[in-house]
């Protein structure tokens, strides 16, 4: 019987639900049966654009973001706590959730669902279960009260965290920068972030690829921002490839767009938010990027690490002047166009495609070995 594996992804954010694509795909290729759960009817349209059927586990849990995606810490404990302590919320999705884990061999949390965190660390789920999540986004879990609330609750609830993530059966961190895979032989893993494979025919559409490959997720949705980016790309004589939810309705814009990462690969340069996926991106394809800053702890912690790894990219923070914020676009996508390499443009999207399938196949090798092996405890 091929290994059976329920793959829950958070609708948060779009990166979640692009690596359970990615990594269910491939594991089915690998003959594994694989079903994808989300937290949102967004979500479940999102990965049906890439032929996966996922039921909505529940409508109730989700970080609170603001239209220029700065995330709201009062919203969101608000919403964690109503769901977590409601009865017909994470009691119920847990009830739900039983009948998936009878069935599986392995129980992927990506990332961090408080249902799964839980039974993560029940006897008879946990050795089921594998947490799926960015080190960036462990740790913003971690220090999520530091500095409101005291410094003592916000440590207990720390290690509180820390130690449910740690009882599951297995963990995977997984960062833009990872090289090789990390096995810690207790459980932890390290692996470098997934990232969708282009094409091999690096070459059959490059005189109309654009020189910015624009991706924004749904949260972004305040107009003036758009106007600002627009302008500072116009402004800078930059032809753009502009995809984003929040925008559908906007003139110029796609909702989605399943071949996003041709148009990336071939790009002179990438902007985006930094998110994990993204800078990922960055790094496979080896693309300068102009980072959309925003009040996203995750985020930041991702912003300051892609200075530290020498990654090409400008940080353009949006803080509410249109104005100010086109023309630091500009001056961004002008000093970001004359870090593009184009002489060997082809070899690098050759080599990026190589990484790219490496990294999937790590994913794909562990998540496969992991559902075949009878846990230990």
């Amino acid at each position: 019987m091929p290994p059976r594996i329920v793959y829950l992804a958070t609708a948060d954010a779009r990166g979640h639900l692009m690596r359970a694509q990615l990594i269910a795909h491939s594991l089915r290729a690998a003959g594994a049966s694989v079903q994808v759960l989300t937290t949102s009817d967004e979500g479940a349209r999102f990965l049906a654009g890439f032929g996966i059927e996922a039921p909505v586990l529940s409508r109730h849990y989700a970080v609170q973001f603001d239209r220029e995606q700065n995330m709201l810490r009062r919203e969101t404990d608000r919403n964690v706590a109503h769901y977590v302590f409601r009865p017909g919320r994470m009691l119920r999705d847990i009830l739900r959730l039983r009948a998936w884990f009878r069935d599986a061999d392995l129980v992927v949390n990506d990332s961090f669902h408080p249902a799964l965190l839980f039974m993560g660390w029940m006897p008879g789920w946990r050795r089921k279960v594998v947490h799926v999540y960015g080190a960036s986004l462990r740790h913003a879990l971690e220090t999520n009260f530091s500095g409101r609330m005291p410094a003592w609750m916000a440590g207990i609830f720390g290690r509180i965290v820390a130690w449910q993530i740690d009882r599951s059966r297995a963990r995977i961190a997984h960062d833009f920068a990872y090289g090789a895979p990390q096995d810690d032989g207790r459980g932890g893993h390290q692996l470098a972030t997934p990232v969708a494979v282009m094409g091999a025919d690096t070459e059959a559409h490059d005189d109309l690829a654009p020189q910015a490959a624009v991706y924004l997720n749904p949260h972004f949705q305040e107009a003036a921002l758009a106007d600002g980016l627009e302008r500072g790309l116009a402004d800078a004589r930059v032809p753009a490839h502009l995809v984003g939810e929040g925008y559908a309705q906007r003139a110029g814009w796609h909702a989605q767009d399943e071949h996003w990462i041709e148009m990336a690969a071939r790009s002179a340069f990438i902007v985006s938010a930094p998110g994990m996926a993204a800078l990922s991106i960055a790094a496979v394809y080896r693309k300068p990027i102009l980072l959309l800053l925003t009040d996203q702890p995750e985020q930041a912690i991702n912003a300051q690490r892609a200075a530290h790894l020498g990654l090409h990219h400008r940080i353009v923070v949006w803080q509410g002047r249109t104005g100010d914020f086109a023309r630091a676009v500009a001056t961004a996508a002008s000093e970001l166009l004359a870090l593009a390499d184009s002489g060997n443009a082809h070899q690098a999207a050759q080599e990026g495609r190589e990484a790219a399938i490496a990294r999937l196949q790590h994913w794909t090798v562990l998540l496969h070995d992991l559902a075949a092996e009878k846990p230990t405890r």
